[in-house]
């Protein structure tokens, strides 16, 4: 059964196609590994009986020739996507309870392509974190973690995703990204991940930290998983005011492109800074060089305003968060802090119910969008964003894409950062894309001095995932990454 675990998504799915494997055998062995790594303590919720229950379809329709695009496909969920009779807590107490009456729109699409679900994963606290440790449930240990004698951070905030995928326990996993929650634990882990164009796929029915920003996206280990994975995800919903009626284009096929010529490659000179690995710069450099090998023409380009980038981020963010979390008071559902009058509710249900790092940014948030501040504060963020965006805008006209890194290290040990900006300037590069609606995906590419993986991200135009995807592709190819054999 553990060739099972060498195989990519799109390996599985052609075997279940040949009847060389069943749709219940690959579920019961995912369900067995899965079992096998509690105490990475990656899931908060485990759904054994369903994933065999929707295993059991997807062999049905495999049968009669009838099979969907991901019939028999065990993917695990960031518990932050609703799943309808299915625990979702956004790894807090406050929705320690929560079982909701409706399914968000990414995963009814993985359901309907028939996906099977093995369970939810864990995350940052409202995905506010980059390294795991805010979640209610505990953190999620990195599977690089073993044999090296420490408890490795998977990154945050979709840490949970990104493990469950490295570990072997699950073919995919969804997460989201709004100022790096997937490329950057991707990079820490060793697999991959995208963040698509802002309104790529819907965020009906994920619980919100930050509106302008939030996106969904998958994690897998290969590019090409990852693309037949978005190609699923992703689809104009009428339900979300902010999604994009754009068509979805054959993301697959663009994996496939080998030759770069004429593709230009931006390498943004402000990437480089100060306390930076040596490593991560040796490994940007020589990914740089396996694209010009390939055809690709590397220019030296300029992003100026993005020092900016990370100030604006924790200004723009924890702003809407804190409008946002307005909702979670103790009277609908969730969490409740019985008190004699409607004030002692709330603010005993919100201070018990929310975690430290929670309740940080909804004080920042509401500082600076408080009536004496706003001006100062948000209103000068949302100016040095749109600077940031023109950034990109001109840097466009010039390249295809950009190559930068997607972590300034590779993953560092649980408990290591307890000073907040600390914590906060692992999103450096992450940040700047996000901020702008980027399409953004980071590729394991290397290894650090400790035998950790290095990822590097390939940043592109908005609504142009196929260039990502040929890029990071290419990367993928030359670099030649070994995945942690964990089982």
């Amino acid at each position: 059964m553990n060739e099972i675990f060498n195989l990519s998504l799109l390996e599985v799915k052609e075997a279940l196609k040949k009847h060389d494997l069943s749709a219940l055998e690959v579920t019961n062995a995912f369900i067995e590994a899965s079992e096998k790594i509690k105490k990475l303590n990656v899931y908060n919720t485990f759904t054994p009986e369903k994933a065999i229950e929707m295993a059991k379809l997807s062999q049905s329709r495999i049968d009669k020739g009838q099979g969907k695009l991901l019939d028999g496909i065990p993917v695990a969920v960031k518990d932050l996507f609703c799943t309808e009779g299915v625990l979702t807590t956004a790894s807090s107490k406050i929705l320690n309870n929560f079982i909701p009456n409706y399914e968000s729109t990414v995963t009814n699409n993985l359901w309907e392509a028939g996906a099977v679900m093995l369970g939810k994963v864990s995350c940052d606290e409202f995905a506010m974190g980059s390294s795991n440790e805010t979640s209610y449930f505990g953190n999620v240990i990195n599977p690089w973690s073993k044999g090296k004698g420490k408890k490795l951070t998977p990154g945050g905030s979709s840490g949970g995703s990104a493990a469950v995928v490295a570990s072997n326990a699950a073919l995919a996993a969804t997460g989201t990204d709004t100022g790096g929650s997937i490329r950057q634990p991707v990079a820490f882990c060793g697999v991959t991940g995208i963040k698509p164009t802002y309104g790529r796929c819907s965020r009906w029915g994920i619980i919100a930290f930050a509106s302008s920003l939030d996106q969904a996206g998958p994690i897998t280990k290969t590019v090409s998983d990852s693309a037949l994975m978005l190609s699923v995800m992703s689809g104009y919903d009428q339900k979300d005011s902010t999604s994009a009626n754009e068509e979805t284009p054959d993301f697959l096929a663009s994996c496939m492109e080998n030759s770069l010529n004429n593709v230009k490659v931006g390498i943004p000179k402000e990437y480089q800074i100060n306390g930076m690995s040596s490593e991560i710069i040796k490994l940007w450099e020589k990914g740089a060089k396996w694209l010009q090998d390939r055809g690709a023409q590397i220019i030296d380009v300029s992003l100026p305003h993005t020092n900016y980038a990370l100030p604006t981020y924790y200004v723009i963010a924890p702003a809407e968060a804190s409008s946002n979390l307005a909702r979670y008071d103790g009277v609908r559902y969730g969490f409740r802090k019985s008190k004699d009058n409607l004030d002692e509710l709330y603010s005993s249900t919100r201070a018990e119910g929310f975690g430290s790092e929670v309740q940080r940014r909804i004080l920042i948030g509401t500082y600076v969008l408080s009536a004496g501040y706003y001006d100062a504060y948000y209103r000068k963020a949302q100016k040095v964003r749109n600077l940031i965006i023109n950034d990109f805008s001109e840097v466009f006209n010039k390249v295809d894409v950009l190559l930068t890194p997607t972590t300034p290290t590779a993953a560092f040990e649980l408990g290591s950062q307890q000073d907040p900006i600390s914590m906060y300037m692992n999103d450096v590069f992450t940040v700047p894309a996000s901020l702008a609606g980027l399409p953004a995906m980071s590729v394991p590419s290397g290894m650090s001095q400790e035998a950790l993986p290095l990822g590097l991200q390939v940043i592109g135009k908005p609504f142009d995932e196929e260039n990502v995807f040929k890029i990071a592709a290419n990367l993928e190819d030359e670099a030649k990454f070994s995945f942690l054999n964990y089982n």
